[in-house]
Parts: structure tokens; sequence; C-alpha cells
């Protein structure tokens, strides 16, 4: 039987941080009861669990695990500063594959005053060392473009045209693209990369949220789908165009939504997702 599409939540994964009121075991629950289909677990979450345990939870709830998130930030000035980062990436890898979750989410890192390039290369020498354990794991590694305004000091990888060149210099099956509509809406070559992307194969995540005019923090004002500026369903009909059919992920850092109680925002959430993306 065909799904209802206004109550169809076999798509909609939600991320801990953005129901940030609860700890981990109190999401899994109201997930579950919610009807939400899959969770992405951020590391903060898990700390305290035993990730096995944690990830059988989650499966027992009904809820799939849908990726870890995050790792990244490799780059740094000081040799030592790289080579721990690259120590807690192969933590989150390691600790990705306990939980069950076949994907790691990257967010690489910049660092002020040092120029893009060297981050950029700083980051490919980074997920090329953690490559070998992530292939003996069955872990994949996800890219996230990140917008400009984090050039600075979030990531050196700005573009869908960045992350799909980083992808290729690295050419390896492992690694591919985590792709946030808030990121990534504004970019004039946005059809053509993402045809690149899914042609290649690394179309590994989507990730779903809206650009608030005015934003008023650029980090922690992110609005729910149709509250802002991004042609949520246009992207969507992209990307499916092009072949995904995974998780719709639901991110969304919003001091204005924590505020709320979560139940609530749960509920916005889904109302959401069925009628704007």
């Amino acid at each position: 039987m065909k799904a209802d599409p206004l109550t169809d939540f076999s798509r909609l994964c939600v991320h801990t941080i953005t129901t940030k009121g609860w700890k981990l075991d109190e999401a899994v629950d109201r997930y579950a009861e919610a009807g939400v289909s899959g969770i992405t677990v951020w590391r903060e979450w898990l700390e305290g669990h035993d990730p096995q345990k944690a990830g059988g939870r989650i499966r027992a709830a009904g809820l799939e695990v849908v990726s870890l998130c995050r790792g990244g930030f490799f780059p740094a000035v000081k040799e030592k500063a790289r080579e721990e980062s690259i120590e807690d990436n192969k933590r989150a890898i390691e600790d990705a594959a306990v939980l069950g979750a076949p994907l790691v989410v990257l967010v690489c890192g910049a660092v002020p005053g040092q120029s893009l390039s060297e981050s950029r290369k700083q980051i490919t020498e980074g997920i090329a060392a953690t490559l070998p354990l992530a292939e003996s794991l069955g872990v994949r590694l996800a890219i996230e473009p990140l917008h400009p305004m984090y050039a600075a000091d979030r990531s050196a990888i700005n573009t869908l045209a960045t992350a799909n060149d980083l992808c290729d210099e690295l050419n390896h099956p492992l690694v591919g693209i985590a792709y946030d509509v808030y990121h990534l809406w504004w970019d004039p070559d946005l059809e053509a990369q993402t045809k690149r992307t899914a042609e290649a194969n690394r179309l590994f995540a989507y990730h779903v949220c809206d650009w608030m005019t005015p934003t008023t923090d650029l980090l922690n004002d992110r609005g729910l789908m149709g509250e802002g500026c991004i042609d949520l369903r246009g992207i969507r009909s992209m990307v499916e165009r092009n072949g995904f059919s995974g998780m719709i992920e639901v991110e969304v850092f919003s001091n204005r939504w924590w505020a709320k109680p979560p139940r609530e925002f749960l509920q916005e959430i889904k109302y959401t997702y069925l009628n704007h993306t």
C-alpha cells in the first residue's frame, strides 16, 4: 500500500541537536513516539553512553541511525593540534561503527589568519589519514560544505564545487558529501554541482532547515522549513531528480526554537516537514 503523503514520515530524520533540550534517551523515546523514522546522533549526546548499547536502544525503538555528527576540524597552525584532530576523528569513526551509524559528518574546519589553501591542504591530509580506519570499519565520511560566512573559523570548504574537488582529490568511495540546504541554497552553480555530486555517487546526506531574513545570529538563528527564503521544494526536487532517495534530516540551530518546549518544537518539525520540504 502506498504511503499517504500527508502522514508519511518514513524519510524524516531529526538531529539530536535540533531538540537540544532532550538528552539521548528522551530524544529516542520522543522521536519514536512521534513517528519519526531516523535519528542523527551528535557526539555530545553520546557522552556517558556505551555506543553499542545506545545503538541497540535506538534500533529497538524503531529508529534508523542515520549518521554520527560530527568529525572534522582538521586545520591547525601547530602539527600537534593537527595530529590530535586526526586522533579525535578516528575516535568518531570507531564510535560510529559501534553505534551502528554508517556515516560520520565532517565539518572540516578553518584557522583564522591561516590561508584557505593551507587549511584545505590540511583537511585533505587529515581525511586521508583517517581513511584506512574508515575502510576497515565500513564507515563513510561526508564532507559538509559550509556557507562562506564560516570560512574564517569553521570550514574552508564553502561551496559544493570545492567539496566535489576535495572528493575528487581523495578519490575514495567512502568519501562523499553532506548536502545542507542552509549552506548551499544561494549558489548559482548548485544545479550543475548537484548533478556532479550525484553522478559520482557521493550524495551521502541531505539536511534541511530555512534561512531567516533578517538573520539575527549567524550560527543559532536558523528557521524551520517554510519560515525563511530557501526554495526547499525546488532543491529537494533537484536532488531527487538526480537519484537521491535517502533520509531528509532536520538540523535546526535556533535559540528561538530551543526556548520552546521540545515536544511543541517536534510537532512543528513534523508539520513543516510535510508542508514545506
